[in-house]
C-alpha cells in the first residue's frame, strides 16, 4: 500500500509523533499533578480550604458549606465538586441564583492544581493562571450577585436533575478511574491531531481562521492560534494547551499570543461538557455560559491592549524548564 501512496508512511509517521509527542506531555504534566491533589486530599488540605472559603460564600450571599465545594472543585475537577455539593444538598433547598453564582465559580475555577500544571508547560506563570482563574470567579460571582440581589432575579427553588454514580473507594479505585481518564484522553487527544491534519490538508483551516478572525481580532491574538482556541473553548484546556504546546515548542505562535490564549481558556473552554454539568444542578444557562463567555472575551481584550501599548516592557513569559 505505501508502494501506491509514497507519500502517506512519512504522513501517518508525522500524525503518529506529533499524537506521541503532546500525549506524552500530558502525561508528564496531569500524572504527577493528579497524585499531588490526592495526597493533599489525603491529608485533609480540602476541608481546610472548604473552612476557610465558608466567609467567601458567605459574602456571595451563599451557605458557608458550599466552601467546601468550590475547595474540592478547584483541587480535583467538576465532577467531584458536584459529588460533594449533592451530599451537601440533602434536605437543603437553593434558589436559581445561588446555584448559578456557585456554578460561575466552579466552572471558571476548577482543577486548578492539573490545568496550572499544563499551563505552565506552556510558559504561562502559575501565580497568574491562580490569579486570573480565581480572580475572575470572584469578580463574576460578586457581579452576579449583586444583580441578582438588587432586582430580585431567579429566587425560584433550584431543581437538582443529577445523581452521583457509586465509586470503588480507595486508592483502587481511584487509580482505576484515573487509568481510564488518561485512555480517553490518548483517544481523544489522537483523533485532534488527525483532524487538525485533515483540516489542513483540505484547506478547511484556513475558512476556521476566517470565520474566527473578528473574535481573534478582538482578542489581539494571531490566527495561528484560532484552531487552538476553539478546539480549548469546545472539550476543554488540557486538550487545546496539549495541542498548543507542540505549536509553541514549534516556533508556530508566539509567547504573547500563547499567554492570552491559555488565560482565555483558563476562563472559557469546554463550553459544551461544563456547562451542561452545572445545569444539571439547577443553574441558569444565560449566567453559565453567555456571563463566563462575554467576561472571558472582555478581560482577555483588555489585556492585549494593555500588552500591545507596553511594547516595551520585558516579556514576563519565562522559560518552560525554569
Amino acid at each position: 500500500m505505501f508502494s501506491r501512496f509514497p507519500h502517506l508512511q512519512p504522513t501517518l509517521a508525522g500524525i503518529a509523533q506529533d499524537i506521541g509527542r503532546a500525549y506524552w506531555t500530558l502525561i508528564k504534566i496531569m500524572l504527577p499533578a493528579t497524585i499531588a491533589v490526592k495526597l493533599l486530599d489525603s491529608l485533609g488540605f480540602t476541608q481546610w480550604l472548604g473552612v476557610a472559603l465558608g466567609p467567601v460564600m458567605e459574602l456571595l450571599g451563599l451557605p458557608s458549606e458550599l466552601g467546601l465545594v468550590w475547595a474540592v472543585t478547584m483541587l480535583t475537577n467538576i465532577y467531584t465538586g458536584m459529588a460533594a455539593f449533592y451530599t451537601l444538598s440533602v434536605g437543603q433547598e437553593y434558589t436559581v441564583a445561588q446555584i448559578s453564582i456557585l456554578g460561575l465559580l466552579m466552572l471558571v475555577a476548577h482543577s486548578l492544581v492539573i490545568e496550572g500544571a499544563v499551563a505552565k508547560a506552556t510558559g504561562v506563570r502559575w501565580r497568574l493562571t491562580l490569579a486570573v482563574r480565581i480572580g475572575s470567579g470572584l469578580i463574576l460571582a460578586v457581579l452576579f450577585s449583586q444583580i441578582f440581589s438588587h432586582f430580585g432575579l431567579l429566587q425560584q427553588p433550584a431543581q437538582l436533575m443529577w445523581q452521583p454514580q457509586v465509586s470503588e473507594p480507595g486508592w483502587l479505585g481511584w487509580g482505576l478511574a484515573q487509568l481510564k481518564l488518561l485512555a480517553w484522553i490518548f483517544v481523544i487527544l489522537s483523533s485532534l491531531v488527525v483532524m487538525m491534519r485533515v483540516l489542513r490538508w483540505l484547506g478547511v483551516e484556513r475558512v476556521l481562521q476566517q470565520l474566527l478572525s473578528p473574535l481573534m481580532r478582538c482578542l489581539t491574538i494571531g490566527k495561528e492560534a484560532s484552531n487552538i482556541t476553539i478546539i480549548g473553548m469546545l472539550l476543554g484546556l488540557s486538550y487545546g494547551a496539549g495541542l498548543l504546546i507542540n505549536e509553541v515548542r514549534s516556533g508556530h505562535i508566539s509567547k504573547r499570543d500563547t499567554l492570552l490564549v491559555v488565560c482565555f481558556l483558563g476562563l472559557c473552554h469546554s463550553l459544551i461538557e461544563d456547562t451542561l454539568l452545572i445545569l444539571l444542578l439547577g443553574a441558569d444557562l444565560s449566567t453559565i455560559l453567555w456571563g463566563r463567555v462575554i467576561f472571558a472575551i472582555a478581560l482577555i481584550t483588555a489585556m492585549g491592549r494593555i500588552w500591545l501599548k507596553s511594547r516595551h516592557c520585558p516579556d514576563p513569559l519565562p522559560n518552560p524548564d525554569s
